[in-house]
């Protein structure tokens, strides 16, 4: 009895600190250094908490994450296809050449070959929640390159969410007719949600306009009963929030969108709760280990070659550092960390190194990026 009230008072003292972070991090003038600083608060209070009170919060994180995705997608407008040609293109001179250097620091780093490609498809995407208030403060953007370059991160997240979602469909080494329905399973989830969009928004809108105070659980449940059956076919719950949430138009009530409804309950809790979760799985010696020293050398040499790659081959027509703007992406190292972790056949090494690896390129790129004044909230 008393280790259990031991277990929960850490718990609420636990939690009472992972909501304070997000009022630090807007009053440094960071806010996009949020998610980031959980994981960090994580990895220092590991040693501290007890396996029960970490079995506890990772589960409640889990819904902390489907959460993110889902405004993650419901934060990104899919322009017309016809515009997306010029940026595709860049996007194909920006990621084909890093995929070999990607590749050959995953392998120097002991991923084998699987998981040094779900490593890649992590670190050259682009978190549009964490770069997007960098993006509208950036002042070495012309008036044309702006919506250019937001397109372009645009891109890059889709990229990188389908590429996860495949190729974390192969983890397990199940066999290879199984890796087919998992694979037609995904497509038929992802074609669902584009065909059902409508719907969606026009019910998500209803749940806002004719509901009161239950608002909020209406749509988390409407949400999560929507990513049961997204797992059901293959396609697991967060990147199907994802989808559901791409392809689905900004719903507001009274001005506000979707995103501030959820944000008392997802933003100020169950998502803190998800990376906090997430740097607890990391044990805190692995700072100070030798996959720690080669993921801050793979952070270093990446920063290196896209700032050569931008200034030579894939200029945006922004001024020499807007390449930064690309480099945050520790949403999708997180996804991609997080299916590593969840495998028991995987070493734990491999997701401490993506972990820490795309930890350090977002920290690096938003201290980099200027700031933007103070505000209260997450990005």
């Amino acid at each position: 009895m008393e280790s259990a009230m031991t277990s929960i008072e850490l718990l609420v003292i636990l939690l009472l600190l992972v909501m304070a972070v997000p009022d630090i991090c807007a009053w440094l003038g960071r806010p996009a250094l949020v998610y980031p600083a959980f994981v960090c608060f994580g990895l220092m209070a590991g040693p501290l908490v007890r396996p029960e009170v970490s079995n506890m919060i990772r589960e409640a994180g889990e819904i902390g994450f489907i959460l993110l995705l889902f405004e993650v997608g419901l934060e990104i407008d899919l322009p017309n296809w016809r515009e997306l040609r010029q940026p595709s293109l860049f996007l194909v001179r920006w990621v084909v050449p890093q995929y070999p250097v990607l590749l050959a620091l995953a392998r120097f780093a002991g991923l084998p070959w699987l998981e040094s490609f779900i490593a890649a498809a992590a670190l050259s995407a682009c978190s549009l929640g964490m770069a997007h208030s960098a993006w509208k403060n950036y002042p070495g953007l012309s008036v044309e390159a702006r919506p250019f370059v937001l397109q372009i991160m645009v891109l890059l997240e889709v990229l990188a969410v389908i590429l996860l979602a495949v190729e974390t469909a192969v983890l397990g080494h199940a066999p290879t007719w199984l890796f087919g329905l998992k694979l037609a399973g995904m497509v038929l989830v992802i074609y669902a949600c584009s065909r059902l969009a409508v719907h969606v928004t026009k019910s998500l809108q209803y749940m806002l306009e004719r509901t009161t105070h239950w608002r909020l659980h209406f749509v988390t449940l409407m949400l999560l009963a929507s990513c049961a059956v997204g797992e059901r076919f293959g396609l697991s719950g967060p990147k199907t929030a994802f989808f559901i949430g791409l392809f689905s138009s900004r719903v507001e009530h009274e001005g506000r969108p979707l995103e501030d409804y959820l944000a008392p309950i997802s933003r100020r809790f169950l998502i803190p709760l998800f990376f906090t979760a997430l740097g607890t799985q990391v044990p805190l010696a692995a700072v100070f280990s030798r996959t720690a020293l080669l993921a801050l050398s793979a952070a270093a040499l990446l920063i290196a070659f896209r700032h050569m790659l931008h200034g030579r081959f894939a200029r945006t027509g922004g001024d020499a550092n807007t390449y930064l703007l690309f480099c945050p992406n520790f949403t999708l190292v997180a996804l991609a960390a997080s299916s590593l972790l969840a495998s028991p056949i995987i070493p734990q090494e491999y997701a401490t190194w993506l972990l820490l690896t795309g930890l350090t390129v977002t920290l690096v790129s938003l201290l980099a990026l200027p700031a933007k004044a103070a505000e209260v909230g997450p990005p």
